[in-house]
């Protein structure tokens, strides 16, 4: 049997200066925990899977707003893992995330791996609203069939929206049924990692950063509004991390100086 279940949280500013969630509901295999953040402003959640999922067929979603002047870091407990389920019949799962940041708010949503088995099919959208002054660091990590395996069919779209303008709309599509040269040199090259990093921050309006390359499998790449995408394959999930831990080290590093200069 199919699962259906949606995940809702909600971070509101509290009257203290710090980060209160009135709304923590969790649903089916999708368990939101609060854990202890080392600042006492933010909130923290941890997204806990607490069955095997998505399998084919399956419907998950998660909801998260971040009202005004709130601070939010969601993480995940481990890797998903899209499996292929017990009956061939029953079509793709789709994994659907909505976020919402409001003015002055800020939300870093760092899940862990999205990991594509074989015989699973998974279409998986993110979709971001923002405010005109909040700010976001968005990571997805695609991992193509575990190890020694070939990948699933996954597709992904990643549709950001600022002050109601469109600010990215990305699709990608790995795997049986993906359009032909999907593994081939000018996407994958025959890496199995790939993932993104987005950092949108007021502070890129005086601050651009031009597009250039990072290493030998990554770029950067400034939006049209102030933010950048940060794009990368790699061999395996830990050098793709890597990859995208010190692209966002540097970024955050280069936001602080800018915010202090």
């Amino acid at each position: 049997m199919s699962v259906r279940a949606t995940a809702r949280l909600r971070a509101v500013r509290d009257g203290r200066g710090g980060t209160a969630l009135p709304v923590l509901e969790s649903d089916g295999p999708l368990a939101l925990r609060r854990t202890r953040s080392p600042l006492a402003a933010d909130a923290r959640v941890t997204l806990v899977g607490a069955m095997s999922a998505p399998l084919n067929g399956d419907r998950l979603a998660v909801e998260a707003e971040v009202a005004d002047g709130a601070r939010l870091t969601v993480r995940s407990a481990a890797a998903t893992v899209a499996l292929p389920g017990a009956r061939p019949d029953t079509g793709p799962a789709t994994y659907a995330v909505d976020l919402s940041v409001g003015e002055g708010a800020a939300l870093h949503w760092l899940p862990e791996q999205l990991v594509s088995a074989r015989g699973s099919d998974l279409h998986m959208t993110t979709r971001v609203e923002l405010a005109a002054g909040a700010r976001l660091v968005l990571r997805e990590e695609q991992i193509l069939g575990r190890h020694g395996e070939p990948t699933g069919a996954l597709t992904t779209r990643l549709t950001v929206r600022r002050a109601g303008r469109p600010l990215l709309d990305q699709q990608m599509a790995y795997g049986p049924g993906a359009p032909a040269g999907w593994d081939g040199p000018a996407v994958l090259g025959g890496h199995r990692a790939v993932g993104q990093l987005l950092v949108a921050d007021p502070g890129f309006t005086d601050a651009r950063l031009p597009a250039r390359p990072i290493g030998p499998t990554a770029a950067l790449t400034p939006l049209a509004g102030p933010a950048v995408l940060v794009t990368a394959v790699a061999a395996d999930a830990r050098l793709l991390r890597r990859t995208l831990d010190d692209a966002l080290d540097e970024l955050l590093a280069g936001l602080k100086a800018h915010h202090h200069g």
